[in-house]
């Protein structure tokens, strides 16, 4: 098919939809068997929806076209999409983390590489001579990269990454969930595979749980990653897939809304006396903005973090108070949500007092408003 800009590509999904009642959208199909001849596989390609079915193509194709990817899974969560990923390596295997990382990734890696004889650690990624040292020749399989890393939105160097990975014989895994194929194209840098919670910007309505994988070559890795999501029965769902591809027509319109108002949000916070410091890539001062400005077209994206002066009692009377923020878990909905985020990952490097905001489709006047009330 041609190659469309973005906008269109998600506005048209990517795909004919085959009909033949001619209808735009693509029907739902509920079946979980498909009639296959007496000697062998239906020539359709279907067989039993827990390896694939119709409903699939369509986002799947978008999606591979949005990232470059030569081939694109849709799972049951983007936990599933990313344990997908880890459980394809060999036992013994090392892998290199962010600090600043997910941290449902963080906890079930942490009981898993226990039971399977794993080996990670964690290293400052914002800091390549870090990162190299933190490479174990003939050991590293996965290099693991979250950019921009949640809570803090720090921009890691994907091409820089990749190389170090592929010099010790790794791959480089890049966590696109917050700058969505929108604002970055991490394949396009030289990662290997990108993975998604498509629960957050893809889908955007907070009404949906799904992940995806993608993968810049099909090799025999990528056939276990694909094997782990059939036989672990981890496939999207025929009504999610179908919601998540509604979703993403609007992606583009979406993620270019969110990006103008964290932009007006964060240049304001910083003025505001109660405000003890802001994160956000799109400012001069985030020590990543430089590296945003290569590696991330069309804006920084939806997600802001501020300190609120006074500690962690004071961020949690600002949650309290706001109104049309909504004191929530998640991030990438239309719907703007604020969370203290240490008192979700308590014990880790978040700071007591840091609020994670969650820009969404609202008036960034309203937003502001109702932000600044809350801080008093």
């Amino acid at each position: 098919m041609p190659r469309y800009l973005p906008d269109t590509t998600l506005a048209q999904g990517a795909c004919e939809t085959h009909d033949p009642t001619g209808a735009i959208i693509p029907p739902i199909h509920l079946a979980t068997t498909f009639l296959r001849p007496s000697e062998g596989y239906s020539q359709t390609g279907w067989s039993y929806s827990r390896y694939g079915y119709p409903g699939l193509e369509q986002p799947e194709a978008t999606l591979r076209t949005l990232e470059g990817a030569a081939d694109c899974r849709l799972f049951s969560s983007g936990m599933s999409a990313m344990t997908a990923v880890i459980m394809a390596l060999k036992p013994g295997s090392h892998c290199v983390f962010p600090i600043d990382m997910y941290h449902g990734m963080r906890t079930w890696l942490k009981r898993y590489s226990a039971q399977q004889n794993l080996k990670f650690s964690h290293a400052d990624m914002t800091d390549l001579e870090c990162m190299r040292a933190a490479i174990i020749p003939g050991q590293t399989s996965i290099v693991w990269a979250e950019t921009p890393s949640n809570p803090h939105w720090y921009l890691y160097d994907i091409a820089a990454l990749a190389d170090i990975a592929h010099k010790a014989g790794a791959r480089l895994v890049v966590d696109n969930t917050v700058a969505t194929p929108v604002l970055s194209q991490p394949l396009s840098f030289g990662a290997d595979i990108v993975v998604h919670s498509a629960t957050k910007y893809l889908n955007g309505h907070s009404d949906v749980l799904a992940g995806a994988a993608m993968t810049a070559r099909t090799d025999d890795f990528w056939e276990q990653v694909c094997f782990n999501r059939d036989y672990h029965g981890s496939v999207l769902g025929q009504f999610q897939a179908a919601l998540l591809m509604r979703g993403m027509r609007t992606l583009h319109l979406r993620v270019g809304r969110a990006c103008a108002s964290a932009m007006t949000l964060a240049t304001a916070c910083l003025e505001h006396p109660k405000v003890e410091k802001v994160y956000y890539p799109g400012l001069p001062s985030h020590p990543g903005h430089d590296l945003a400005k290569r590696q991330m077209t069309g804006g920084f994206g939806g997600m802001v973090s501020i300190l609120v002066k006074g500690g962690a009692s004071e961020a949690d009377r600002v949650t309290a108070r706001t109104r049309v923020w909504k004191p929530a878990t998640s991030l990438g909905g239309v719907e703007s949500l604020i969370e203290r985020r240490e008192a979700i990952e308590p014990n880790s490097h978040v700071e007591p007092n840091l609020l994670r905001l969650s820009v969404g489709i609202e008036a960034a006047s309203d937003l502001i408003d109702d932000l600044w009330t809350a801080l008093g």
